[in-house]
């Protein structure tokens, strides 16, 4: 095993932390500003296999990532399920909604996924063969309950309004929601692992709206089911979960899920995380990803003091969040100069 994203996964202690950034591939760089013009819109470039792997590999040329993820968007899976999915310019994703039993009805079922997601597969199968020899290519899904609360909001919410709503009306159907998109969810990383991920990742961006017994039946559960079933169709995947905003969630939810990974968010400094979090395998995170806009000295210090803090332990440099479109290409390649400097 050569490649050092998958030595850290493996619970390896490297020298120097191996790097990659979500929403490495995005805005802030030109090239892929000019490859989303040729697609014509986003949902466009996700379901061009050729032009989703050219924006992929564009932040690996620029930068020499340790990894790349896949180009693709969580909602891709409600809209192979039978949601109505579009984009509002400056706004963000709509979806149709699912707030009643017979507008879950019309849902399918897991394995009809495929022939809307064939295209997602034929970009990782690109992928594989393109990347460095060196590169880790990682698969993703939405977790379940981030997934729902798009689903029965009809679009992204601050406080996931919509779906606590319904959880507390409905709670039945609320829960045939989370079981349909966790079978759903497997089905979908299952595909990307046989079409040559080598890494899946869970985003469980909203999980810090959940508290208590809910955070542990709707972001722990649905996480723990999805990794073992993954585990048990292909031995030896490594999997990494990101339940944002968790806080004290965080705190042993390697054991109870079965993660090889836990990526953690900004809003915990690195230093609990390497007490609380890291002592039980490896760690993603976690610099604030406003440096990737101010830059700076702040920008070269806070890089020092996360790489410094994890440095007992398995670690995968990351932002604690996805990189902004008004970040600066040139602060990107600061922050992987500075965590390579020692290499």
């Amino acid at each position: 095993m050569t490649k050092t994203i998958l030595r850290a996964l493996a619970g390896e202690t490297l020298p120097t932390p191996p790097i990659w950034m979500m929403r490495q591939a995005g805005r802030y760089l030109p090239e892929y500003r000019a490859t989303r013009a040729q697609a014509g819109d986003f949902l466009s470039l996700c379901y061009n296999p050729e032009l989703a792997a050219e924006v992929t590999l564009q932040p690996i040329r620029r930068y020499g990532f340790d990894a790349a993820i896949l180009f693709a968007d969580i909602l891709l899976l409600p809209q192979a399920l039978g949601a109505d999915l579009w984009f509002v310019t400056g706004e963000g994703p709509r979806l149709s909604t699912i707030t009643s039993d017979a507008e879950f009805d019309r849902l399918g079922r897991g394995e009809m996924i495929h022939d809307t997601l064939n295209p997602i597969y034929e970009t990782v199968r690109i992928l594989s063969r393109e990347l460095p020899e060196e590169t880790t290519l990682i698969g993703f899904a939405g977790a379940p309950w981030t997934v729902a609360t798009y689903m029965i909001a009809g679009r992204g919410t601050p406080d996931q309004g919509p779906a606590h709503a319904l959880k507390a009306e409905n709670r039945a159907l609320f829960e045939k929601i989370i079981d349909r998109l966790t079978e759903a969810t497997i089905d979908y990383l299952s595909a990307q692992v046989e079409a040559g991920a080598e890494v899946v990742k869970l985003f469980d961006s909203w999980a810090g709206s959940l508290e208590g017994e809910d955070f542990t039946r709707y972001a722990l559960e649905p996480a723990r089911i999805i990794t073992q079933e993954l585990k048990a169709r292909h031995p030896g995947l490594p999997v990494i979960v990101f339940p944002r905003q968790a806080g004290q969630g965080y705190v042993g939810f390697h054991q109870a899920t079965g993660a090889d990974c836990v990526a953690v968010d900004d809003s915990v400094t690195p230093e609990w995380a390497a007490e609380h979090v890291q002592v039980d395998g490896c760690v993603q995170g976690n610099l604030a990803s406003s440096h990737m806009v101010t830059g700076g000295q702040a920008l070269v210090d806070e890089t020092r003091r996360v790489v410094k803090a994890f440095s007992k332990g398995p670690h995968i440099f990351n932002l604690g969040h996805g990189i902004t479109p008004d970040a600066d290409p040139e602060n990107v390649r600061l922050m992987v100069d500075t965590v390579r400097e020692g290499a």
